[in-house]
C-alpha cells in the first residue's frame, strides 16, 4: 500500500526535528551547492526522529533535497534499566511507532521504525533484532526502489548491518566520544565503534579532538565542522524581527542560552552569574534532562523549556549576550556546540567556557577557563558590544552554510564509493589538507 505524503504533519509539527517547511527545507528548490550529491540512495542509521535537533537533523536536510533517503529511528546502543521510567517510555513509543512502519516526512524522504521484539534485557531477543532489521531494510529498500545504498551511522552501533546491504559506500558521522557517556557501557561502546571505524570507508567527525582520536583507527578520517542555517540566524539583526513576548518585558540585559540542560551545563555557574548580577536576566531555552532545581531558586533564571527551531532568532535578538556554559570535562573537550555558529550568525557577542571550536573563533568569541574569566567576559562584551561588531560577526559565518558543509563531505564521500585513494579535499593550487582535513 502506498503511503500518504506527511510532510506538513511530520516535519513541519514535529518538535525538535530541525526540518521546517516543505518550500524551504526538502522540496529542493533551492539551488544545489557545486559538486553535492544527486540521485543517491541513502540509509541513515540515526537518532530518535523528533528529538533535540542536532547535526543529524541538518544533514538530513541537506540530503533530502537531491537524493532519496530513509531515515531509520536508532537502535539501542545501551541495554534499558528497569527503574527507569524514561527508558520505559522510550519503549513504548518506539512500540507504537512500528505499527507505522514507513512514514513519508517529504518528497524524497521516508522514516523508518524498526520492528523489535520488546525484551530489550534478553541476548536472545538482541541477536532476533538484528536479523530482524537486517531483513526489514532490506525489504523496504526493495519497496523504495533504492539498490546498493550509501549506509549512514550517526551511532557506534551498527556495523553488523555493514556487508548485508548492498551497500555501495559506509559513513561514519561522529558528533561525540560516546565512550564519555556516563551512561553508557564504557567498554562495550568502545568495542562497537571500533569494528565501525574500521569497517567504515570514511569517517567524519565534527571536532578536532574526534579527528585526531578517530583517525587512529580509520585513517580516512576527516574533520567535518558544523554548519548553520545562516539566512534563518542572521534575521536577528532585522529590525523587522519581534521579540518574543515571553521574554520582550524581561529586565536587561538579557543573558541567553538554548540547548538541552544536561549534567555537562554548569549550573554552578549559571547561579554564580545570577547571583553577581541579581539585575541582570538569565534565559535558558531547551529540555531539562537533569535535575534543576537550584536555577528554579533564583527569580532572574528563566527556564522555558523547548522552543521550535524557527523561533530562536527573535530569542537572538533580545540577548545581550550568547552563553557556553559547560563543565571543563573530557566530553567536552571533543565538542563543537552548534549553538556556537548560530550565535555568531545572530550577531550576538558569544561567552564560552574553553574548548578547540571556541578558540578556533578566538578573535569573535570570549573563551573562558574559569568561573571569574567567564563572567568578566559576559560584563565585557556588554559593555563594548555595537550594531557594527554584531553585523561583523554575522558576516564572519556567511560561508559556514550547512548546504556548504554537506556538499563538501558529499565530495569525499564520492570519492571514498569510486574507490580512488587519496579522498583527502583538494586546497588552493591543488594542495591537499594534511591530517584529519577540515571539510
Amino acid at each position: 500500500m502506498s503511503q500518504p505524503n506527511l510532510l506538513a504533519e511530520e516535519v513541519v509539527n514535529l518538535k525538535g526535528s530541525g526540518i521546517h517547511s516543505e518550500s524551504d527545507r526538502l522540496s529542493g528548490q533551492q539551488s544545489m551547492p557545486p559538486a553535492a550529491m544527486s540521485g543517491e540512495s541513502i540509509v541513515y542509521m540515526a537518532k530518535e526522529w523528533g528529538q533535540e535537533t542536532t547535526s543529524c537533523d541538518f544533514v538530513f536536510e541537506q540530503l533530502a533535497r537531491h537524493n532519496r533517503v530513509m531515515w531509520v529511528n536508532s537502535i539501542a546502543t545501551r541495554t534499558p534499566r528497569l527503574t527507569s521510567a524514561r527508558d520505559w517510555k522510550k519503549i513504548f513509543s518506539k512500540l507504537k511507532l512500528c505499527f507505522g512502519g514507513l512514514r513519508q516526512v517529504g518528497p524524497s524522504a521516508w522514516l523508518y521504525q524498526p520492528v523489535f521484539v520488546p525484551l530489550p534485557f534478553s541476548r536472545l531477543a538482541q541477536r532476533v533484532n538484528r536479523r530482524l532489521l537486517c531483513w526489514a531494510l532490506r525489504r523496504q529498500l526493495r519497496k523504495l526502489g533504492m539498490p546498493q545504498p550509501q549506509l549512514w551511522f550517526f551511532q557506534p552501533n551498527g556495523a553488523f548491518l555493514i556487508g548485508r546491504l548492498d551497500e555501495s559506500v559506509v559513513v561514519y558521522y561522529c558528533v561525540d566520544e560516546w565512550t564519555h557517556f556516563a551512561h553508557l557501557e564504557r567498554e562495550k561502546v568502545e568495542a562497537l565503534e571500533r569494528e565501525l571505524l574500521q569497517k567504515a570507508d570514511v569517517c567524519f567527525a565534527t571536532s578536532e579532538p574526534l579527528a585526531a582520536s578517530k583517525k587512529r583507527i580509520n585513517p580516512n578520517t576527516f574533520l567535518a565542522l558544523h554548519g548553520v542555517d545562516y539566512e534563518r540566524f542572521a534575521q536577528a539583526l532585522d529590525p523587522a524581527m519581534e521579540i518574543p513576548a515571553d521574554v520582550a518585558g524581561l529586565p536587561q540585559p538579557v543573558i541567553g542560552f538554548f540547548g538541552g540542560i544536561r549534567a555537562h551545563v554548569d549550573q554552578e555557574l549559571i547561579v554564580r552569574i545570577a547571583d553577581r548580577h541579581p539585575e541582570w536576566s538569565l534565559v535558558l531555552i531547551g529540555g531539562a534532562y537533569v535535575d534543576v532545581s537550584a536555577l528554579h531558586t533564583r527569580p532572574n533564571i528563566h527556564l522555558l523549556g523547548h522552543r521550535k527551531n524557527q523561533d530562536l532568532p527573535g530569542y537572538c535578538k533580545a540577548f545581550a549576550v550568547g552563553i557556553i556554559p559547560y563543565r571543563q570535562t573530557e566530553f567536552i573537550r571533543h565538542v563543537n556546540p552548534i549553538k556556537l555558529r548560530q550565535y555568531l550568525s545572530a550577531g550576538l557577542p558569544v561567552v564560552s567556557t574553553f574548548m578547540h571550536e571556541a578558540q578556533r573563533h578566538s578573535s569573535l568569541v570570549t573563551v573562558a577557563r574559569n568561573h571569574d574569566e567567564f563572567l568578566a567576559g559576559i560584563e565585557r562584551e556588554i559593555q563594548e558590544d555595537t550594531p557594527r561588531k554584531r553585523r561583523e560577526r554575522s558576516s564572519a559565518m556567511q560561508g559556514e552554510t550547512w548546504d556548504a558543509k554537506v556538499a563538501a563531505l558529499s565530495r569525499t564521500i564520492l570519492r571514498a564509493k569510486a574507490g580512488r585513494g587519496d579522498l583527502r579535499e583538494p586546497g588552493p593550487a591543488g594542495v591537499r589538507v594534511e591530517g584529519p582535513g577540515a571539510l
